[in-house]
């Protein structure tokens, strides 16, 4: 095989590493420490925050890239080594061939015909129209009666496998922390579920498309599960190329205050009049118009989509930091007007070293709370630019692009609901886990909840 780093692997694993050094430094805070510590003292902290690691664990493994060599024919007298287009995943490899189990077209969940009827030949040899069956769904059956009892001993059996790997994973995790004062047993809770869920998926998939298949015939938990990678990386890279530019204009214009503060103000007022989806859609369709004039920049098309994909994260970044650029200016504005800054201002400190020690540090809360709020946000404005036609591209899995495919097909008599709802249910899970941490998150670290809670 022939590794493939896309720019977008590149950044999820300098994110992780950036990640891992935070929480690193962490230990030598022991007031960032603590408040850390009441977001992981909660049972739900915890639980919150193993269900975020799974998407962000699956978005590695869909990171990990590469093309299978191609065996050359035997005619071809040469030993070079011939690559295939098509770029594989480790993902792809441990869901053990979902996305490679085509149909010819709809399937509902767990079906064993087609969706649609098709001109087919009888066993007399006469032309009927009816439902043919499916090519990689019951096969192994030889009654399809039989399907609600093989349905039941197999999941049965991948439960109790489930189960076995969830002990290996967990008793190392028990015997290191079992007495860690943090509810490490609901953590363990949901990675037991999380891991009894994927066994199940990938061992019923080989028999059956447990959420059916979309209109080109693809399995639609397959694209469900690849489209992890692309929410978690739009969230994440959006919302740290929007933070450099508020914080760093926000603070310059609360702590300046004067001209700089009008150049500042004057520059998060026109963007904010500005119709953000119709900034956004312009600034994606230059960047196509671009990518489509320099085809010989990208030597495969996974390449084109993923500087589309790249250039997209760029956009919402640059066109979101006005909101927290306001909240950033505000609180710099009152904290510049306190004693120890004044005081600092009294005794000849440079601006640079009032700056690092006395403003940022102040202002870490917002940024925090603002990070883990913008994070949920952009993870559904991806669904909302896909069903305008100007977000991913549609060979990357998108939960965006699904949920624009699903706008015609709930449309029919009867409908096909299954692509939205594999879609739903994973962006759900992700949105609502983002949005119950950075609850905790602003209790602990937003001064004026610790105030409340002292005075309680």
């Amino acid at each position: 095989m022939k590794p493939v780093l896309l720019w977008s692997d590149a950044l999820i694993f300098l994110l992780v590493i950036a990640l891992i050094l935070f929480f690193y430094r962490l230990r030598r805070d022991p007031q960032t420490r603590e408040r850390w510590g009441q977001v992981f003292s909660s049972r739900l902290g915890m639980v919150t925050f193993t269900l975020i690691m799974t998407y962000v664990g699956i978005a590695l493994l869909d990171s990990l890239h590469f093309r299978k060599a191609l065996d050359n024919p035997e005619s071809l007298q040469t030993e070079e080594v011939f690559y295939d287009n098509k770029v594989t995943s480790v993902l792809d490899i441990l869901l053990q061939g979902m996305g490679e189990r085509f149909e010819r077209t709809y399937s509902a969940p767990f079906a064993l015909m087609s969706f649609e009827k098709k001109n087919m030949r009888d066993a007399q040899g006469n032309d009927i129209r009816d439902f043919p069956p499916l090519k990689h769904a019951g096969t192994h059956l030889e009654d399809p009666s039989e399907r609600g009892a093989d349905i039941l001993s197999r999941s049965l059996t991948a439960l109790l496998w489930g189960l076995l790997l969830s002990a290996v994973v967990i008793a190392p995790q028990w015997l290191m922390l079992r007495t860690s004062a943090n509810p490490w047993h609901a953590s363990w809770a949901v990675q037991a579920a999380v891991l009894c869920f994927f066994t199940w998926l990938v061992s019923i998939s080989h028999y059956y498309h447990v959420l059916g298949t979309d209109r080109g015939g693809a399995d639609v938990a397959y694209q469900s599960l690849k489209g992890i990678r692309t929410g978690v990386l739009l969230g994440t890279l959006s919302t740290l190329v929007m933070l450099p530019i508020a914080v760093t204009l926000g603070v310059m214009a609360g702590y300046f205050k004067g001209w700089v503060d009008d150049l500042v103000q004057y520059l998060y007022t026109t963007l904010s009049s500005i119709p953000g989806i119709l900034l956004i859609a312009a600034s994606v369709l230059l960047f196509q118009v671009y990518i489509d004039l320099n085809p010989d920049f990208f030597s495969i098309g996974m390449e084109k989509a993923d500087a589309r994909f790249i250039a997209l994260c760029f956009i919402l970044g640059v066109t979101s930091w006005s909101s927290l650029c306001r909240l950033i200016r505000a609180e710099t504005l009152k904290i510049s007007q306190l004693g120890y800054v004044q005081a600092a201002h009294a005794f000849g400190v440079s601006h640079t070293r009032i700056l690092s020690r006395h403003i940022l540090p102040n202002v870490v809360h917002i940024i925090l709370i603002t990070f883990v709020l913008d994070f949920s946000a952009l993870v559904l404005a991806e669904a909302v630019l896909s069903y305008i036609g100007v977000g991913i591209d549609p060979s990357m899995g998108s939960w965006g692009n699904m949920i624009n495919g699903a706008r015609s097909e709930l449309s029919r008599e009867p409908a096909i609901w299954w692509t939205l709802t594999g879609a739903f249910f994973f962006m759900f899970i992700l949105v609502l886990a983002a949005n119950l941490f950075s609850d905790l998150v602003r209790d602990a670290f937003d001064p004026r909840t610790a105030a409340r809670r002292s005075e309680a």
